[in-house]
């Protein structure tokens, strides 16, 4: 019988250590893969392989007895987050991709780091939680790290334009219904980086300034130095 999760505790410490094998084993295999026919192929059955994961999940919380109006609904951006990988797997989309890279590798990053957990290994939500958050973490990483599929200035444009919208919704609805879609209403019980960006609104405020920043901050590495001939043109060297 699962026993409740405890954050930093042994079953968590399991769950970053796989993140980090799988990271970098999903950078490597894009870099092998890239602009190789293989690379469809792989990219789709990733994009797939998501749904295993986090459909159940979704289904699991709408259920009797489990659907909660302040957390079953598909309104956190880790919600959102799996589906925009799903995308920018299947089609290879450079805005989609860019919106991956920047949700995936901050704020699914900060949920993985601070995980709001209720059951613990083996209990089917702990299974769900840890697939579907690092599924989509390994996504934006197999795409613009491992496929070279870079972010730049209209997809950070994308990316801010798209949380703007999310942002304007989701704090209309917790103020109707009571929620706390985002932690836009108030902090989580557990520690977090919010702690120490004041009182609620502020903390929203601030929180939206460190990320436009710091996601201005990665996306120039990326624009400042071009991507090699063959990641440009998807060929490899002595390749037609």
């Amino acid at each position: 019988m699962a026993g409740t999760f405890e954050p930093y505790g042994a079953s968590h410490a399991v769950a970053a250590a796989i993140g980090a094998v799988g990271a970098v084993g999903v950078v490597l295999l894009g870099r092998r893969i890239l602009g190789r026919p293989l690379e469809e192929r792989v990219r789709r059955g990733f994009a797939l392989l998501i749904p295993v994961f986090t459909v159940p999940l979704q289904v699991r919380q709408w259920l009797p007895g489990e659907f909660d109006l302040g957390t079953s609904l598909p309104l956190q951006i880790c919600d959102l987050s799996w589906l925009v990988a799903m995308h920018a797997l299947w089609t290879r989309s450079r805005r989609t991709s860019a919106l991956l890279y920047y949700w995936g590798l901050t704020l699914t990053v900060q949920a993985v780091v601070t995980p709001t957990l209720g059951k613990d290994f083996p209990d089917p939500e702990y299974v769900m939680f840890w697939g579907m958050h690092l599924l989509t973490i390994w996504a934006a990483l197999f795409m613009v790290v491992g496929l070279d599929v870079r972010p730049d200035w209209p997809g950070y444009r994308f990316t801010v334009l798209c949380t703007m919208v999310w942002l304007a919704v989701v704090m209309t609805f917790n103020a109707v219904a009571g929620t706390n879609y985002g932690y836009l209403a108030r902090k989580p019980d557990v520690s977090s980086l919010l702690d120490v960006f004041g009182p609620w609104p502020l903390y929203v405020v601030v929180e939206a300034a460190v990320l436009l920043a710091g996601w201005a901050l990665i996306t120039w590495p990326w624009v400042r130095w071009p991507a090699p001939i063959e990641v440009r043109t998807g060929r490899r060297p002595g390749r037609p």
